[in-house]
C-alpha cells in the first residue's frame, strides 16, 4: 500500500505540473498568479522528492495513476471556464486550488504516518517536508481569499 500510494502521489504531482500553467493563465489577480507560480515550482520539487523515495525502494515510477487528482483538476478547469467575472473566477480558482491542497495534505499526512510506522525515517522526513509546503500553500490561498479576492468577488 505504501509504494502504491507513493506512485499515486507521483502521478498527481505530474498531473498538477501540467495543469498549473492553465490555472495561472486564467487567474486575474497578480498575487494569486504569483502564489500559483510559487506552488508550481514547489510541485516540481515534490515530484522530484517522491521520485527519489520510489527509487530508494527500487519501485516503478508509473504503476498507479491517481484518478482523484484527475477529477479535481477537471472540475477546477470547468469551474474557471464557466465564470466570466475576473474576481469571481479568481475566487473559484482559489476554491479549486484549496480542494487540491487538502487532498495533497491528506495523502502526504498518511504517507508520513505510514513511513513512521514502517521505520522509514528518511522517507518520513521528506514526506513531512512536502506536507509542510502544502500546508503553507493552503494558508497563502486562504489569506488571499480572505483579504482580497473573496471580498472583491462579492
Amino acid at each position: 500500500m505504501y509504494i502504491s500510494e507513493l506512485q499515486e502521489a507521483r502521478s498527481f504531482e505530474a498531473q498538477l505540473i501540467r495543469a498549473l500553467p492553465d490555472m495561472i493563465a486564467k487567474a486575474g489577480d497578480p498575487d494569486l498568479k504569483q502564489a500559483l507560480k510559487t506552488h508550481q515550482s514547489e510541485t516540481r520539487g515534490h515530484l522530484e522528492h517522491v521520485t527519489e523515495i520510489l527509487r530508494r525502494h527500487e519501485a516503478s515510477l508509473e504503476e498507479h495513476k491517481d484518478h482523484s487528482m484527475e477529477r479535481l483538476l477537471s472540475e477546477a478547469d470547468k469551474w474557471a471556464d464557466m465564470i466570466e467575472d475576473r474576481d469571481q473566477r479568481d475566487a473559484g480558482i482559489i476554491a479549486s486550488a484549496q480542494r487540491i491542497e487538502h487532498y495533497e495534505m491528506a495523502v502526504y499526512g498518511t504517507l508520513a504516518a505510514w513511513a513512521k510506522q514502517l521505520g522509514l525515517g528518511e522517507d518520513e522526513k521528506d514526506l513531512r517536508a512536502i506536507l509542510t509546503e502544502e500546508q503553507a500553500a493552503d494558508k497563502k490561498l486562504t489569506m488571499l481569499a480572505e483579504k482580497e479576492i473573496n471580498p472583491s468577488a462579492t
